[in-house]
């Protein structure tokens, strides 16, 4: 036999599916984030029947659930706090990256100023040296070291065929170093006659320099060369009654343009 319900007429919803209608109304509410963890004691709560924790409003079509305000104000203090905690965490990953930012830019800081450092420290050793072999190359020395004058300019005599001494002799041992005055260009190096073995050197500021009687010499024609720097070794070879250097300042290369040679000594700063 069939059963068949009057048109229009209908029977109060079983518990059954009142139940799966609320579930799906806080199914709906929870994909918009609108309940969220909160609402699943509800539902535990009512599937242990004890009642459901929020009213349904029957509309006739649709159930719809409505949030009592204790569960509201549940759900906005845990949205706010999920904001706080993302706002917090931004700050910190800001802060980070600030000092982050501070630390490498103190470090290129501290670099530059070290690179700074240095390259001035290295700029003034170099400066430095620059004027101590300025100072070098225009300084004067004896042409023996630590030697003495022992026949003067000008002295006279039958040892020479001018009738007088054109130079002045220095104390010298047979072998002993003899060396430039000063920084100039060889122009000359060889036999002399009365001279022997001799040097003559065109100096720096165009004045000329001459080294006679040496046994041997060890510079050579075009060679420049330095304050005290060798270029023979002293002897008595020429017109000569021992082993001494011959030592003569000139104002040109040749013989008879000779000056007192310990003035101009003198006036290059050293003593003789």
């Amino acid at each position: 036999m069939a059963f068949s319900r009057t048109t229009g007429k209908h029977r109060r919803p079983s518990r059954m599916t009142r139940r799966s209608a609320n579930i799906a109304g806080v199914a709906a509410l929870a994909t918009t984030g609108v309940i969220g963890t909160l609402a699943s004691p509800a539902l535990a709560a009512e599937d242990r029947g004890a009642g459901p924790a929020h009213s349904v409003e029957d509309t006739g079509l649709t159930q719809a659930i409505v949030i009592n305000d204790s569960l509201a104000d549940q759900i906005g203090a845990q949205a706010q706090a999920q904001r706080e905690a993302a706002e917090k965490a931004e700050r910190k990953a800001e802060a980070e990256r600030r000092a982050a930012a501070e630390r490498k830019a103190e470090a290129e800081r501290k670099a530059e100023a070290k690179a700074k450092k240095e390259r001035a420290e290295r700029e003034a050793k170099e400066r430095a040296a620059r004027a101590a072999e300025r100072k070098r190359l225009t300084s004067y020395t004896l042409p023996v070291a630590g030697s003495a004058v022992t026949t003067g300019y000008k002295s006279g005599g039958s040892l020479w065929s001018s009738g007088s001494h054109s130079g002045v002799d220095f104390r010298a041992a047979s072998g002993t170093s003899v060396v430039a005055v000063g920084a100039g260009t060889v122009v000359e190096a060889g036999w002399g006659g009365a001279y022997g073995n001799n040097i003559v050197i065109r100096m720096n500021d165009g004045t000329f320099t001459q080294y006679g009687h040496l046994s041997s010499i060890t510079a050579s024609v075009g060679q420049a060369v330095t304050p005290g720097q060798q270029i023979g070794i002293s002897g008595s070879t020429g017109n000569s009654t021992g082993p001494h250097l011959h030592f003569e300042a000139r104002t040109s290369a040749e013989y008879g343009s000779d000056m007192d040679p310990v003035a101009y000594l003198r006036g290059h700063g050293v003593n003789a």
